[in-house]
């Protein structure tokens, strides 16, 4: 499906009926057998604006729709993911574009009805299964006996270490304290929902340290973006990104601003930083606050780690040209030499 058929859905709908467009434009993409992804940022583009302006039964009907869709848009489906759960119901039982992080986080955000729709899912991760059965029934859930006192001081501090190593981290999330136990059904449900939220934060140290997130670094992009220079902010870019300048051109002289809104995701920048950048590279890409709206849903609805796996791509296709240059340095010196051997060679014999 190209562009100019979405426009055709647009102009038989004309202006105010938003809900039209949002059906038909989401009929239209379910036919497709193998949608690119063009097309599906395609519809992203055109669906994701209407959001608000259409009705509940707009909403159920496309949630319903793409949840039997293999290839449906990501940022669309968890958009809808995070209604409640009359409309959100069919994606969180079925839809494939909803991953084991996206499930984690929005039972963490909306508690037991949504936990309820994960669990019919089929082939659910058991880890979520477990995490949802602490949410249902927190009272039923106890903690482990405490180790008998008469354990010598220097076995446990053996132990420890390779309990901590081999316990799952479903069993340290999902058991509840005996206080937990005890505590009044509001209670107990927020602090499983607490512990769900714990299970998506990297642990303690793990996480390397990106220097450009600070506001130092910040700065360096922004004040670059807004000289109307390229090549100092890909410069700049390419130093925060830790690639090469080649890609960094690259990525900012594209005819959208997706590329860019994937490094300034990966940096964790926050909204308002991500947005004066990206206004700075690309002005003529918001031109009306629809546009401006847009892109603040886009970036939300990328993750961090979906953003950081692009950057990874380039990274490593940065090192692929390298290695590809170097061996074609080596061939053309290993050629140079021949030559050059040939040629003294047959000096020799003239001589």
């Amino acid at each position: 499906m190209s562009s100019s058929d979405f426009r055709q859905i647009a102009i038989r709908t004309e202006a105010g009926k938003a809900e039209r467009l949002f059906r038909a434009s989401v009929s239209a993409f379910c036919s497709l057998t193998r949608p690119s992804r063009r097309e599906i940022g395609q519809l992203e583009d055109l669906t994701l604006p209407l959001f608000e302006e259409v009705s509940v039964e707009s909403r159920r009907y496309v949630a319903a729709a793409l949840s039997e869709c293999e290839y449906a848009p990501g940022a669309l489906v968890r958009r809808l993911a995070e209604e409640p759960v009359d409309i959100a119901a069919p994606l969180l039982t079925r839809s494939r574009a909803l991953s084991d992080i996206d499930l984690i986080a929005l039972i963490g955000r909306h508690g037991l009805p949504h936990a309820r729709a994960i669990a019919r899912r089929k082939e659910l991760n058991p880890t979520i299964a477990d995490l949802i059965k602490a949410l249902e029934k927190p009272t039923l859930v106890r903690v482990r006996p405490p180790q008998p006192i008469a354990q010598p001081v220097s076995a446990k501090a053996e132990a420890a270490p390779a309990k901590a190593e081999a316990a799952p981290a479903a069993e340290s999330l999902a058991i509840a304290s005996d206080e937990d136990a005890r505590q009044p059904p509001g209670m107990a449900a927020e602090n499983a929902r607490r512990r769900l939220r714990a299970m998506m934060r990297p642990e303690t140290g793990s996480e390397s340290v990106n220097p450009f997130v600070g506001r130092a670094s910040f700065v360096k992009l922004r004040e670059t973006a807004l000289t109307g220079n390229a090549a100092f902010f890909q410069t700049a870019l390419a130093d925060a990104l830790d690639i090469d300048f080649q890609t960094a051109r690259l990525l900012t002289e594209q005819a959208s601003y997706a590329a860019l809104l994937a490094a300034l995701r990966s940096l964790d920048l926050s909204e308002d930083r991500a947005f004066l950048i990206a206004v700075a590279v690309y002005p003529r890409e918001f031109p009306h606050p629809q546009a401006i709206r847009l892109f603040l849903d886009r970036y939300r609805l990328l993750h961090r780690e979906a953003a950081l796996d692009k950057v990874r791509n380039w990274k490593a296709e940065t090192l692929s040209r390298a290695i590809l240059g170097n061996a074609a340095d080596t061939a053309n010196d290993e050629e140079r030499r021949a030559s050059n051997s040939g040629d003294a060679a047959a000096s020799l014999k003239a001589s």
